[in-house]
């Protein structure tokens, strides 16, 4: 396939795609990656999401195209090739080596399978969203999964809304069934072949794997809640409602893998508990996830960007035309305040 395709049809960016490149070389260019296209759309996408997942459940009935079912299906080969390839047995605890063959595997079947996805007349996009689905399920050399891997699956997600395979009607439905099955999927990686945390902060960050699920899941959460915050950590709860919101479900999943007092190993989430409500502490994660994931060097290095999700400065302000993320037709770049974790 070549680098270069035909990108002017309707919903896609004017233009050729393009191959997406690296632009943040240094901690200098951090600012002007949050002056960027990209930047403010990927707020703009996860804000959106919130809204219109706000008070339902993951098993709520909720407007999709075909697009959604297509992109599900993409799971079950990625877990099919799960089945093909255990873990073998080796002395390390950490770090299973089979990892490395699924993830080969994964990338030679990556283009065929998203090719599929794509209507005929973006295919020539391929060039562009390869490369963020093939980042998002971890790094092959390290056998490490984070953040900067969850924020490629993000940038899969709002690309397929550009390219009008997902529609604007389907917020509700990429946040709750497309985000959930890859949240389950890479779960079964980290667990399967022992992926080692990337770029953990140890005690003192939200999550050893994940962030966007606490967002997301707290945003269900934030209307018609049958639960307070301060209730989240209550076992019984926790068994009520781990397949009802991604919130409960992230807790569920720290508490089977972590060992200890839950204040001792997940401190920012304990602090989280006190907050008065579920709105609040969505606002606050937002924040906390521009100031601890999205302005730090060591993530956004290794991030790309191309027509799609640009480079391209936007000053606060600007009008950014973003119907192709299921945002209004026009949304205001947001002026950004300093962002800060929650109390």
């Amino acid at each position: 396939m070549s680098a270069q395709g035909d990108g002017a049809s309707s919903g896609a960016t004017p233009g050729n795609y393009q191959t997406p490149d690296k632009f943040v070389k240094s901690a200098m260019d951090i600012p002007a990656w949050e002056q960027s296209e990209a930047y403010h759309e990927l707020i703009g996408f996860i804000n959106a999401v919130s809204m219109s997942i706000s008070g339902k459940k993951i098993s709520s009935t909720v407007s999709k195209s075909p697009g959604v079912d297509k992109v599900l299906a993409l799971f079950v080969t990625l877990n099919e090739l799960v089945d093909q390839n255990p873990p073998v047995d080796q002395p390390q605890r950490f770090g299973n080596s089979a990892y490395r063959t699924w993830h080969q595997k994964m990338r030679e079947s990556a283009e065929e399978m998203l090719l599929g996805v794509l209507p005929e007349d973006k295919k020539p996009a391929i060039v562009e969203i390869l490369p963020y689905f093939v980042d998002s399920f971890g790094n092959s050399t390290r056998i490490d999964y984070g953040t900067g891997h969850e924020l490629a699956f993000i940038f899969f997600l709002s690309c397929l809304f550009k390219l009008e395979v997902f529609q604007r009607t389907d917020q509700a439905a990429v946040g709750l069934q497309v985000f959930d099955t890859y949240l389950k999927f890479a779960r079964r990686l980290q667990m399967t072949y022992r992926m080692e945390p990337a770029g953990s902060h140890g005690v003192w960050s939200l999550d050893d794997f994940q962030f966007v699920p606490f967002i997301w899941g707290s945003a269900q959460l934030a209307m018609n809640s049958p639960i307070e915050p301060a209730q989240f950590l209550d076992e019984n709860v926790i068994n009520r409602h781990k397949n009802d919101y991604m919130f409960i479900s992230c807790i569920d999943y720290i508490q089977q893998v972590k060992t200890g007092h839950f204040a001792e190993h997940s401190n920012q989430l304990w602090s989280i508990s006190a907050v008065q409500s579920w709105s609040k502490i969505n606002s606050g994660l937002v924040k906390m996830y521009q100031k601890e994931v999205l302005s730090k060097f060591p993530v956004i290095q290794h991030v790309v960007f191309g027509s799609l999700m640009s480079f391209k400065p936007v000053k606060p302000g600007t009008m950014l035309s973003s119907v192709r993320l299921g945002m209004p037709a026009r949304m205001q770049a947001p002026s950004l305040d300093p962002p800060k974790p929650p109390k």
